[in-house]
């Protein structure tokens, strides 16, 4: 039935478009309404379109000089912004059935606002309003939005994880004089790829004087999925509808291993004191921390930070190359009376110049491909000085399954990973991934985890190894 009402809609959309002629600045006209004759009514009060994002209020203030614009050159059209503080939130407003016209969404939640029939899927509006789908934008960022062969949202950013540095502690031209392992540098001096081992070692290098530390990885399943996935591991033991978590997988378990041996390293992470007193970034920000994993929505903040220089490397690689990170598209509300006039704003918010004036703000890496190589991305005058490395991860984003009890997960493992990365003593590898796995398996296949059979000896909160107990 939704595919058939999807297709019913789409005609008579084609049809009212092969019926209407468009202004010079691309705004639909309205058929004339009194005859030749008839003196002229007074100009039709603007319809009004509602357009949903969320972010910072740097970034919420970019989207109104968005809405502005599209205001100022548009006499029939009036688009009003509604705002939420973030995606969750925004969602929760969508699914309860308070959808604006068009809307900010994260590719995480595509799978619920498909499933809950809230969605108009954008392909035909936005082809008939001339957005070129080509080379104009990223394929990856693009095809994450296509669903029961429909692009459901039009990507608009899309943010891979990337390592920030600080230049001052981890400093690679002195750290080739002392004979440290460092990542290649092209003839211009950038490196754009760097080992697990050169990344050990800036951690070395940074952490070898006073308090200073020279790494923080979150111990999340977003943290390390990166090492995992660049290891030739797996997160999840089935890319579509997994299960289980894949931690006792042998190739994750490797990758781990190899991993762990730097985030576990006392000499170079954050000490529990250390991480009392202050967050990771603030660490960062106040140079007691080389490095950290983050997105773009970082840069912002750290270049706000007194006294800070900071620049940007990829993930490191173990075997191959990989990163994670956060996809937004804007998408058009099934319910909306406006379809057409938010279909026009959409294809304003991606053109060229409307999405400049979001991109300069710091925030966001654009799906635009032409915006993403220019100056109001790469922000060359300011930092980071190698802006491109966000464009490059990009074709190395593992993206992930729609899991809908996804809070829950993270709920689930989230101790468990905390103690694989910071508990102290020696790790038995083997049995905290055999818990991780098993603690996942409750929320994403709970009907073959409830046995009446399952002695409460073998739950992960009772299976810990004497060099793990309580010291945490």
């Amino acid at each position: 039935m939704l595919l058939r009402r999807l297709s019913l809609t789409g005609c008579a959309l084609m049809m009212a478009l092969a019926t209407a002629a468009c202004t010079g600045d691309g705004e639909p006209e309205s058929q004339p309404t009194t005859s030749p004759t008839t003196s002229a009514k007074p100009t039709a009060k603007p319809r009004e379109v509602t357009f949903g994002a969320y972010g910072s209020e740097e970034e919420v203030a970019a989207f109104q000089s968005v809405v502005d614009s599209f205001n100022a050159a548009s006499s029939t059209r009036k688009v009003t912004l509604k705002s939420w503080p973030d995606h969750e939130s925004a969602l929760e407003d969508v699914l309860a059935g308070n959808a604006p016209d068009a809307f900010l969404t994260s590719r995480i939640d595509l799978d619920q606002l498909v499933g809950a029939d809230v969605l108009q899927p954008v392909s035909l509006l936005l082809d008939e309003r001339g957005v070129d789908f080509g080379d104009r934008f990223s394929r990856d960022a693009v095809d994450a939005f296509a669903m029961d062969d429909e692009l459901q949202c039009m990507a608009y950013s899309v943010s891979p994880m990337v390592v920030y540095y600080n230049t001052r502690m981890v400093d690679f031209d002195k750290m080739e004089r002392r004979d440290y392992d460092v990542p290649t540098a092209d003839s211009e001096g950038n490196r754009d790829r760097w080992t697990l081992a050169e990344f050990g070692a800036a951690a070395q290098f940074a952490s070898r004087r006073g308090d200073k530390r020279g790494v923080w990885i979150d111990p999340t399943l977003q943290g390390l999925a990166p090492f995992i996935y660049s290891g030739d591991g797996e997160v999840f033991d089935d890319d579509r509808e997994p299960t289980s978590l894949s931690f006792s997988d042998d190739n994750t378990r490797e990758a781990l291993s190899e991993t762990l041996a730097i985030l576990r390293d006392p000499t170079i992470t954050p000490t529990n004191a250390q991480l009392a007193r202050a967050t990771p970034v603030q660490l960062f920000k106040r140079g007691e921390l080389a490095m950290i994993a983050g997105f773009r929505n970082l840069v912002p903040e750290l270049r706000d930070a007194d006294d800070l220089d900071f620049d940007v490397l990829p993930m490191p690689t173990i075997d191959t190359r990989a990163t994670v990170g956060d996809i937004s598209g804007l998408c058009l509300s099934s319910d909306s009376q406006v379809q057409g006039d938010a279909a026009d704003f959409i294809a304003y918010a991606v053109s060229d110049a409307a999405i400049a004036t979001v991109a300069s703000t710091g925030y966001i890496v654009p799906a635009n491909t032409e915006v993403a190589a220019s100056e109001d991305f790469l922000a060359p005058t300011l930092e980071p000085e190698h802006s491109g490395v966000f464009n490059a991860s990009i074709r190395y984003m593992e993206v992930p399954p729609f899991i809908d009890r996804r809070d829950e997960l993270v709920e689930a493992v989230t101790p468990l990973l905390e103690r694989l990365v910071t508990a102290p003593g020696v790790l038995d590898l083997d049995l905290v991934t055999e818990q991780i796995d098993q603690a996942s398996r409750t929320i994403l296949s709970p009907e073959e985890t409830e046995s009446p059979s399952e002695s409460p000896s073998e739950s992960p909160s009772e299976s810990t190894s004497p060099s793990e107990s309580p010291s945490e």
